[in-house]
């Protein structure tokens, strides 16, 4: 029986938070350990383009985000994992999908509405900042997700819509040159699909309100300390699933170690000492991915070598489907 592709990718547009892990991370290391499986999993770095425009800091965020899944157990010998820059015939489909992808599939990306919007209330031109990156980002990640035949494409609630415009542009193409794409299938956790942040907001670089993965033990500690919680008493019963603290806790908390701050939410416990709880547990859970991390981002030559061997394993399957589908459209 024929393995599914699974796909994913994160962008390289800062450091890691365990928003990414639980949300995105985690899920995908589990798939990974599945056998009925086939994982592709990316560093979207030309994603990131539209945002980080200094080549130093691009660099570094693309080794920092390889690093944080290796040294959270990415085996890159029972995964295909690579850059996307790497694989060049990504960007080739890409361009063969915008010639087919209606403007106004575009105009109502949420992320492209969103920055319309958010331009009008400043009083801005409509299209003020927005480069054609943004506007074209749904077809280049239509492009990741085709080319490879995904099946399931792990996904937070937010970016369900560009599944769905991926399957858009596969029906149409289809419908023009025949059965060519398959249609992938988003994959949403809906235990893990928003992940709050110190604020109580969906945990978000651009909320400014992340707990990066890899923080030294001082700095985690005192993030965690930053996160708000309501007024109630210690003594005052609590429900776990309306409490920030928790829904990070049973993340990298054992079962045992969740069944026990459950029941002490049920008789009550005061935030202070919840706090000092997840500390413990995150602390220990990362403890020696960190170690791993700090050795990976020491040594980038090593990280390229495991990225470039992805990417030839990738590119050995996407030149074949690529050229099917050149021959359909007539090159």
């Amino acid at each position: 029986m024929e393995k599914k592709i699974v796909l994913t990718g994160i962008k390289s547009t800062g450091r890691p938070h365990i928003g990414n892990y639980i949300g995105a991370i985690k899920p995908a290391l589990q798939l990974a350990e599945n056998d009925a499986y086939s994982p592709y999993y990316f560093i979207a770095d030309y994603h990131s383009l539209t945002t980080v425009q200094h080549a130093n800091q691009f660099k570094d965020y693309v080794y920092g985000i390889a690093a944080t899944w290796l040294a959270l157990g990415l085996d890159p010998e029972k995964s295909t994992f690579y850059r996307q820059a790497d694989v060049p015939e990504v960007l080739e489909l890409a361009w063969i999908l915008s010639c087919l992808t209606p403007k106004g599939l575009m105009n109502r990306a949420h992320a492209y509405k969103g920055l319309i919007e958010e331009n009008r209330q400043n009083g801005l031109e409509q299209d003020s900042g927005i480069n054609m990156g943004v506007f074209t980002y749904p077809i280049l990640m239509a492009a990741d997700i085709l080319l490879f035949q995904s099946d399931i494409v792990p996904v937070g609630k937010d970016q369900i819509q560009h599944v769905e415009i991926a399957r858009d542009i596969a029906g149409h193409f289809n419908h023009i040159y025949g059965e060519t794409f398959k249609m992938p299938e988003y994959k949403v956790d809906e235990a893990t699909s928003v992940v709050p942040g110190l604020d109580g907001r969906k945990m978000s670089k651009s909320y400014n309100n992340t707990i990066p993965l890899f923080n030294e033990e001082k700095e985690l500690e005192k993030l965690i300390k930053r996160i708000e919680t309501d007024s109630s008493l210690p003594e005052d019963p609590k429900d776990p699933a309306l409490s920030s603290l928790f829904l990070i806790y049973k993340e990298f908390a054992s079962e045992a170690q969740v069944k026990r701050m459950r029941e002490r939410y049920e008789n009550g416990v005061g935030w202070g000492e919840v706090k000092k709880e997840l500390f413990h547990v995150m602390n220990a859970y990362l403890e020696t991915p960190r170690q791993r991390y700090i050795e990976l981002m020491n040594n980038p030559k090593k990280m390229d070598e495991i990225l470039l061997h992805g990417a030839e394993k990738a590119r050995r399957r996407a030149r074949t489907f690529l050229e099917e589908v050149k021959e359909k459209i007539g090159c």
